[in-house]
């Protein structure tokens, strides 16, 4: 090991500094939506576990999501909003820095590993209804979770122990407001193509083939949508998938954006503004889409209120 990397450097977080008549705004908002997405993951994980009408395989990795939600955030956002309310770039110390990253990237593999077997679970119920008790039983559902965060810590492990053992130099400037893999990658003054090939085969394995995969039982739902006689039928089971859809999109999306395009030429500002998103602004929606999107889960809501209120 180098005596760069012996002495264990600080990085310096740019954060929002250069943008500093954004940084109050900022911290406002992201304090808000913060707040928002612990109040909404945590009434999910409530309903959840709470209703009985939702102790079905969907709303058991639902739960998980939301608790990796609630987690993604807070390896985060708290650490943002004091760099928000500095006027000056903060720094972060090595250990701070691998550790943000290694929990990043375990939340979001299993993340995508989650959102992967909620579509198996939909595809499973709707295509294979007569077999869906036995495809989807408990102990089932809670292997699918078990893989889900191995597969997060095999890959994070994987990605901290090649990039945090490259040398960097002895005040690194993280042009960012959180340790993303690129960002602190291209700090690294030697042994990148190593970790660049990690970052890639990562990339390809975790967001292009989860995604397939869901497309993929998503088709095979969408032909079994169309060859029912109902048209009621098959609004009430596209309602069944729409808001899981839409959390796809969203999270793959801006996954593929932030790591799949070219960085060559991209903008240090878009990079920030689209980490933000799916950081700090998605894990904010999911709750809210699942909510208002999913009358099971407005119903026990409701039910929940309702019992709360009349309660003496």
């Amino acid at each position: 090991m180098t005596e760069e990397n012996q002495t264990l450097p600080e990085f310096l977080l740019l954060g929002f500094s250069d943008l500093q008549a954004l940084q109050g705004p900022l911290f406002w908002v992201v304090l808000l939506v913060y707040l928002v997405t612990l109040l909404g993951n945590s009434v999910i994980i409530l309903l959840t576990q709470a209703s009985p009408a939702l102790h079905s395989p969907m709303y058991f990795f639902l739960r998980h999501l939301s608790v990796v939600e609630v987690l993604y955030t807070t390896d985060i956002v708290p650490r943002t909003l004091t760099d928000l309310a500095s006027p000056h770039p903060r720094a972060i110390s090595f250990q701070s820095c691998a550790t943000q990253m290694y929990v990043f990237i375990v939340l979001g593999i299993t993340e995508c590993c989650l959102l992967t077997a909620m579509a198996y679970d939909r595809y499973a119920a709707i295509c294979q209804p007569l077999h869906y008790s036995t495809l989807m039983s408990c102990q089932t559902c809670t292997a699918m979770v078990g893989v889900s965060w191995l597969m997060g810590i095999i890959t994070a492990t994987t990605h901290s122990s090649l990039i945090f053992t490259l040398p960097f130099p002895s005040h690194p400037i993280i042009p960012h407001f959180l340790c993303d893999i690129l960002p602190v990658l291209r700090l690294a003054s030697a042994g990148k193509h190593r970790s660049e090939i990690s970052v890639v085969t990562a990339t390809v394995v975790f967001i292009m083939v989860p995604f397939s995969l869901i497309v993929a039982s998503y088709a095979r739902i969408l032909g079994a949508i169309l060859a029912m006689a109902s048209t009621q039928s098959r609004r009430k089971v596209f309602s069944t998938c729409s808001s899981h859809l839409l959390v796809v999109f969203l999270f793959f999306g801006t996954a593929s954006i932030t790591y799949i395009r070219p960085q060559a030429g991209s903008s240090v500002t878009m990079n920030r503004i689209l980490s933000l998103f799916y950081t700090v602004i998605t894990p904010m929606l999911n709750p809210i889409i699942y909510t208002l999107r999913n009358k099971e889960v407005t119903g026990a809501l409701w039910h929940m209120v309702k019992r709360q209120v009349s309660s003496p």
